[in-house]
């Protein structure tokens, strides 16, 4: 599988076709050219696939062999269970640290590169808080906001995980050095990259989606109208996520983006207890999912709109949007409990965005 996620051309997509294809990594490299033409794929990978590059894969292996370097394959069941949750999730993990520390309850918390002294304090003083209550803090190891919520969380005597857009055999940028060995120490750095891969523009962004699909829930802190981290807001949305965002000076262009989010539907939060307000029963419910199980949790009592839910789902798979029209509630209400009916075992996602009932 390491020879595998070297190959050019070949991300999450192209890697969960060619095994759901194949059945193997090692199926797939023992094929010819004209099994794999009908997955159209690019010409570099192709010619990757008859010349692995072995001596690279040493490298990963030889990684691994340091202390506190780990390798999570998608069924490993160490492997986060909300990120297994999104689409396309990375097929493995790099990480140095603690690997138990990933299926902890966890808040993102991201920003601008270049915050206000008063944006600073802030995500540094949220995380801080939530990681005393027990919040895994989650960010990208940036500039500005990124360190500030990683530093607040080790001030908070609590856990952080920082998300790489490097491979986790280099720092970036540089000068987070110092912080990203505290990182490891109170938790744990990740990337899907491989060993030796620098940094490259295209792969920040990437790893946008791992932030947020890692968390419960995504904070925006400060951001402009173009910030990189309403990406991950929108991808937060898209993965079902809550998202929440700190309102600012309407003369402050770092409060833009925060504003556009909340006119979107975005939570405004004034202090970190409005969040653990929001995030408390999806923390301990997602907490109990992260356990590994060898059968459907025990029977859970619901509530009557928890089972009026259910009973739109029937027995048919269904979308949010006819969930909304049969229960009278809103979207982000249905996403909700969604979210915490599928941790609890009563149901499931399916392709296209839609749930199944797996008992009533």
């Amino acid at each position: 599988m390491l020879a595998l996620l070297r190959a050019p051309g070949i991300g999450p997509v192209r890697f969960a076709r060619l095994l759901d294809h194949f059945g193997s990594a090692a199926a797939v490299f023992a094929a010819d050219r004209a099994e794999w033409s009908p997955l159209d794929l690019p010409e570099a990978a192709l010619d990757y696939l008859r010349h692995p590059d072995w001596r690279r894969v040493e490298q990963d292996l030889a990684w691994l062999e340091q202390p506190d370097n780990y390798l999570l394959r998608l069924d490993d069941p160490h492997y986060p269970y909300l990120l297994r949750q999104i689409p396309y999730p990375p097929p493995l993990l790099f990480v140095h640290g603690d690997p138990e520390c990933l299926r902890t309850p966890q808040l993102a918390i991201v920003g601008t590169r270049n915050p206000t002294p008063l944006g600073r304090e802030t995500a540094h003083r949220f995380a801080a808080h939530l990681a005393e209550a027990g919040l895994v803090i989650t960010s990208g190891l940036a500039l500005g906001i990124d360190a500030a919520a990683h530093q607040g969380a080790l001030a908070g005597g609590g856990r952080t995980i920082a998300v790489m857009g490097t491979s986790l055999d280099r720092v970036y940028p540089a000068k987070h050095r110092d912080l990203a060995h505290a990182v490891a120490d109170h938790g744990a750095l990740i990337s899907e990259l491989s060993i030796g891969t620098p940094a490259v523009a295209e792969n920040f962004p990437r790893r946008n989606r791992l932030i947020s699909g890692l968390a419960l829930g995504v904070l925006v802190v400060e951001a402009a109208i173009r910030s990189g981290s309403l990406i991950t807001a929108r991808q937060a949305n898209e993965q079902g996520r809550e998202v929440f965002a700190i309102p600012g000076s309407i003369h402050n262009p770092l409060a833009k983006g925060c504003h556009s989010l909340i006119r979107q539907g975005a939570k405004l939060v004034e202090t970190a207890d409005d969040i653990l307000e929001e995030l408390g029963a999806l923390a301990t419910v997602a907490s109990e999912a992260a356990r590994p199980v060898t059968a459907l949790p025990p029977v859970v009592e619901l509530d009557d709109e928890y089972q009026q839910l259910l009973a739109a789902i029937g027995d048919e798979s269904v979308g949010v949007d006819l969930l909304v029209d049969r229960c009278g509630l809103t979207a982000n209400d249905v996403s909700s409990m969604l979210l915490i009916l599928e941790l609890k075992g009563y149901v499931a996602t399916v392709p296209g965005g839609l749930y199944c009932r797996l008992r009533t």
